[in-house]
C-alpha cells in the first residue's frame, strides 16, 4: 500500500514526525567534540558537555611508523598489505581494498570478505585478483573480492572468493552469513576490454568455497553503478545505493518474489526478473515532492517514501537512473556506505557542493525506517573549509553501527583522512588518521579509509586505507557511548 502525501502530511501533524529523530544513533555536529542541535542550551551555560560524558577516546598520537595514528591506548597490527602479504595460492594480496564484513569462521576464527575496487582491464593493475579457476565471471576484468581469515593464534590465511569483476567498492552482509559484493561500475560487454557485461551484485559466501564456483551476478537487483546492499531480516527486502551522477544516483529497494525464503545460496535460484526492483519518491511533511536530498538543511529532516518501479532494471538501452523524468524519483549526490541497525538502513550520502541541486555540505547519514515508510537525517556536516587540516571531517562513505553505540564512519573527502565515530548525543570524535602519504612531500595525498566494521565479538574494528591496499585490525579500551 503506497504512503500517501495526505497520510504522510496528517501522521506528521499529529505525531510531530517533521521534526522528531528516529532510531538511536542520534546525530551528528559539524566538527569533533562539536555540539549538536540538542546541545545547545547545555553550551550556552558554559558548560563543557563533551568534557562531561568523556566523548571519544582523546587525541590522536602520530605514528613512528607513519602509517595510523590513534588515540593513546590503542594500537593496531596489519592483516593485509598489497604487494607484501600473500594468499594462499602464492599471489600477492591484491590493491585497492574496500568495502569488508566479519564473520564467525570454523575453530574461533574470524572471517572477512575483502572487496577490491579495481576497475577496468587487469593490465592496468600491478596486483589484480588473480583469476582462480572456476571462481572467475569475466576474465579480463580486475577486481573481485578476497577472503581472510584471522586465527585465534594470530596466523592469517587469504584466498580468493570471487575474481574478474569490476571496481568492487561497497556491498553488505546478508542475516545468513554472506556478503553481497557490488560492481560500482556498468560496462557492457566490448567496452574497456570486458567480455561481459558489468554493474552486477555478486554473492560470496565465506565459508563453503564451493559457493563460490561459477559466479553468478544477481540481475534482479538491477545494473548500474552499485555501492552498497543491506538486507532487512524481518520483511526480507533489499535496499541499495547507486553512486553516480548526471543525473544523481538513487536509492532503490528490492522486494522479493511472492513465497520465497532467503538463505545461503537461494539468490542463485531466482530469475533475472525476480521481486520488483524499485526508487523512492520522497514528500515532505506539507506534502511537497522533494527532488534531491540535498534538499534537508537541518537535522532530524523526515521526509516520507513512497516506491516507484523501475521500468528496464538491466538498463539495456538507458541507464536505470536515466529512466525517470524530472519529478518521478528523489535522487541524492554520492550514495556510498550502508549499514543496517536498529531496525533499518543508514545510508550515506558522501557530499554535495555546487554540483547538487540542493544544499551545499560535506556528508550526510539518512535513516530509513521501513516500518514508517521515512527518510530521517541524522548526520549533516557543513562543507570543510580546508580539508588539509587535521580537524573538522568530511566526505563519509563506508559506515558501520558500533556495539559500543553510535556510528562508526570512514572519511572519503579531500586532504586529511580518518575514521571518526558519533554518538547518540550527537558528538563527533576521531578514532583513526591516515598518516601514510602516498603523495610527495609537496603534495602529500593519504588515501580514503573504508571497510569499517567490528569483529563478531565487538572486540576489534577491522578497517582498510584503500590505497596501496592495507587491512587493519584496530584494538583498545573501547567504552560505550550514549546512544
Amino acid at each position: 500500500m503506497s504512503l500517501t502525501r495526505r497520510d504522510f502530511t496528517r501522521r506528521s501533524a499529529i505525531t510531530g514526525a517533521g521534526v522528531a529523530l528516529a532510531g538511536s544513533a542520534g546525530v551528528l555536529a559539524t566538527a569533533p567534540n562539536a555540539l549538536a542541535a540538542t546541545d545547545v542550551e547545555d553550551a550556552a551555560e558554559g558548560d563543557s558537555a563533551a568534557d562531561r560524558h568523556g566523548v571519544g577516546y582523546g587525541p590522536l598520537i602520530p605514528d613512528p611508523e607513519g602509517i595510523l595514528a590513534l588515540p593513546a591506548g590503542f594500537k593496531y597490527r596489519v592483516i593485509t598489505y598489497s604487494g607484501k602479504t600473500k594468499l594462499e595460492s602464492g599471489e600477492f594480496t591484491p590493491s585497492n581494498h574496500d568495502g569488508t564484513a566479519t564473520f564467525d569462521g570454523p575453530r574461533g576464527t574470524t572471517l572477512l570478505v575483502n572487496n577490491h575496487e579495481l576497475k577496468g582491464p587487469r593490465a592496468n593493475w600491478k596486483y589484480p585478483v588473480p583469476l582462480t579457476e572456476g571462481l572467475v565471471y569475466d576474465p579480463a576484468a580486475s577486481g573481485g573480492c578476497t577472503v581472510v581469515e584471522v586465527r585465534p593464534d594470530g596466523r592469517v590465511a587469504e584466498w580468493v572468493g570471487i575474481a574478474g569483476t569490476s571496481t568492487n567498492c561497497a556491498g553488505g552482509s546478508t542475516p545468513w552469513g554472506t556478503w553481497l559484493t557490488c560492481e560500482e561500475n556498468s560496462d557492457k560487454a566490448g567496452v574497456n576490454g570486458m567480455t561481459k557485461d558489468h554493474g552486477y551484485v555478486f554473492e560470496v559466501d565465506p565459508i563453503d568455497r564451493r559457493a563460490n564456483h561459477d559466479p553468478k551476478p544477481l540481475k534482479f537487483f538491477g545494473r548500474y553503478d552499485h555501492e552498497a546492499v543491506v538486507i532487512d531480516p524481518k520483511r526480507g527486502h533489499a535496499y541499495l545505493t547507486e553512486d553516480a551522477s548526471n543525473p544523481n544516483g538513487l536509492f532503490f529497494r528490492w522486494t522479493p518474489p511472492k513465497g520465497f525464503h532467503h538463505g545461503r545460496g537461494k539468490f542463485r535460484t531466482l530469475a533475472d526478473d525476480a521481486g520488483v526492483l524499485q526508487a523512492p519518491k520522497c514528500f515532505d511533511s506539507g506534502g511537497k515532492f522533494v527532488d534531491d536530498l540535498s534538499r534537508a538543511t537541518k537535522i532530524g529532516t523526515v521526509y516520507g517514501v513512497d516506491w516507484v518501479d523501475v521500468p528496464d532494471r538491466d538498463a539495456r538501452t538507458v541507464a536505470v537512473r536515466k529512466q525517470f523524468g524530472a519529478g518521478e524519483v528523489t535522487r541524492a549526490r554520492k550514495l556510498e556506505g550502508m549499514w543496517w541497525g536498529d531496525g533499518g538502513a543508514y545510508i550515506v550520502s558522501s557530499y554535495a557542493r555546487e554540483e547538487s541541486p540542493g544544499a551545499a555540505h560535506d556528508g550526510q547519514v539518512w535513516f530509513y525506517d521501513p516500518k514508517r515508510r521515512t527518510l530521517t537525517l541524522k548526520v549533516l556536516l557543513g562543507v570543510n573549509p580546508d580539508p588539509s587540516v587535521d580537524g573538522a571531517f568530511d566526505g563519509p562513505d563506508n559506515i558501520t553501527v558500533s556495539p559500543y553505540g553510535g556510528l562508526i564512519l570512514a572519511e572519503d573527502g579531500e586532504g586529511v583522512s580518518h575514521l571518526f565515530g558519533a554518538t547518540g548525543s550527537g558528538r563527533t570524535y576521531p578514532i583513526a588518521r591516515n598518516d601514510l602519504n602516498v603523495g610527495t612531500e609537496e603534495e602529500p595525498e593519504y588515501s580514503e579509509f573504508a571497510g569499517v566494521t567490528f569483529s563478531p565479538d565487538g572486540k576489534t574494528l577491522f578497517a582498510n586505507i584503500q590505497k596501496p591496499g592495507i587491512l587493519f585490525a584496530i584494538t583498545g579500551p573501547w567504552k560505550r557511548h550514549k546512544r
